[in-house]
């Protein structure tokens, strides 16, 4: 086995619906960025694995072909809001392998205006037991099912701990200050939590701007072996420690809303990666997590034992949750702010951390940050985790 190494990432800014370009004009530039960012050539690239949600068939092909026609292989990848971290999974395991030298994960997505839905009514939803699990728990209503499923978990801690509406809206607030540094988010301008909680309730705890927008994007990494870099005198600098994928488990639908929107999930990813690596993930100074909405950030910071069981409403309250604190969480501004184009999400995260452990971050640089912690997760189920690390050029 052998060091995945990241060589290059590239994204576009983030738009909204109304302002986005087609998708694969939106792939073809993160592409383009990226491998000018890792100083490779798209016939350098032996395999290619892109990742989208809402899309027809070969959707990946159409996006590469704007770049060139090389005959590598391309494969398309779908495993919902996770999707851009399972092309990084793929890609990882093709250089740890050996099984190529040079790799490019791709994720995209061209959303559509309002809440996320399935488009296939003639058939089984893959979702159907995840709804009908929420609906047993608050009955059924036009509540949308993401809503409902992450705002019913962030209820059910709430009950349990007594958390307050104001700690929750308070990650929406730290979300657009990270994100005023960032020129590819969406969202950059300051809110206060009045601002926040009066901003029309969807699901209690949630309100309006405690939910992701649907968002246009796109974001990509080249992948490389150190034998690969070296052969090319390529800066790359930041290594895959370790990653992990982990999925739903019968226990997912026998305990509360928090194991049914990932956070067992997360923890069993996070204890692998934990374990392979040897690093106490609640050390890493840097943080990209699945920030949907703003109950999962909070269910996060314990699933990723950044902080112990119950004490999240706290980690929020003392700053330890941003820049002065013990570990930045979401210095993109996440998706509340950035955005959460679902394919690209995991890339764009991906690249953010790249740039952290680079020192190339501008104002929202982590001072000092040698590890970083990137968490995805997508509904249905999947949580990816993964641990970079900056060292020497190899």
């Amino acid at each position: 086995m052998t060091n995945a190494l990241i060589a290059g990432v590239g994204t576009v800014p983030f738009r909204t619906p109304r302002t986005s370009d087609p998708y694969d004009v939106m792939a073809e530039g993160a592409v383009r960025a990226a491998l000018a960012d890792a100083g490779v050539d798209l016939a350098d690239v032996q395999q290619s694995y892109v990742g989208y949600v809402y899309g027809d068939s070969t959707s990946g092909q159409r996006a590469l072909y704007r770049v060139g026609r090389t005959g590598a292989p391309i494969i398309n990848v779908d495993n919902n809001c996770a999707t851009g971290s399972t092309a990084l999974w793929l890609a990882r395991q093709a250089i740890e392998s050996g099984d190529a030298d040079c790799v490019l994960a791709l994720g995209f997505e061209q959303m559509q205006r309002g809440a996320l839905v399935e488009h296939w009514a003639d058939r089984p939803g893959p979702l159907a037991d995840f709804v009908a699990r929420a609906d047993d728990e608050f009955g059924p209503d036009d509540v949308p099912m993401a809503v409902k499923l992450f705002g019913g978990a962030g209820r059910e801690y709430q009950e349990r701990h007594g958390t307050d509406d104001r700690t929750f809206a308070a990650i929406t607030v730290k979300s657009r200050r990270h994100a005023a540094a960032n020129p590819i988010a969406v969202f950059r301008e300051p809110v206060t939590v009045e601002e926040v909680l009066a901003s029309g309730e969807v699901f209690a705890p949630l309100t309006r701007l405690q939910c992701c927008p649907p968002t246009c994007g796109a974001a990509a990494a080249i992948l490389v072996s150190p034998a690969f870099a070296r052969s090319r005198g390529l800066d790359a600098g930041v290594r895959i420690v370790a990653q992990a994928m982990a999925t739903d488990r019968d226990s997912t639908f026998e305990g509360d809303l928090a194991q049914l929107v990932g956070a067992d999930l997360t923890a069993d990813a996070a204890a692998q990666v934990a374990e392979a690596s040897g690093v106490d993930l609640a050390e890493v100074p840097v943080v990209e997590l699945h920030d949907c909405f703003t109950t999962n950030e909070l269910l996060s910071y314990e699933a990723l034992g950044l902080t112990p069981p119950g004490t999240a409403e706290r980690f929020v309250l003392d700053g330890e949750n941003t820049y002065g604190g013990r570990v930045v969480t979401n210095p993109s501004g996440g998706l509340l702010s950035k955005g959460h184009p679902l394919g690209a999400t995991g890339l764009a995260q991906c690249a953010e951390l790249v740039q952290q452990l680079r020192g190339e971050a501008g104002e929202r640089q982590v001072e000092g940050a040698t590890l970083a912690l990137q968490h995805n997760i997508g509904l249905g189920g999947a949580a990816v985790v993964t641990l970079y690390e900056r060292s020497p050029t190899p």
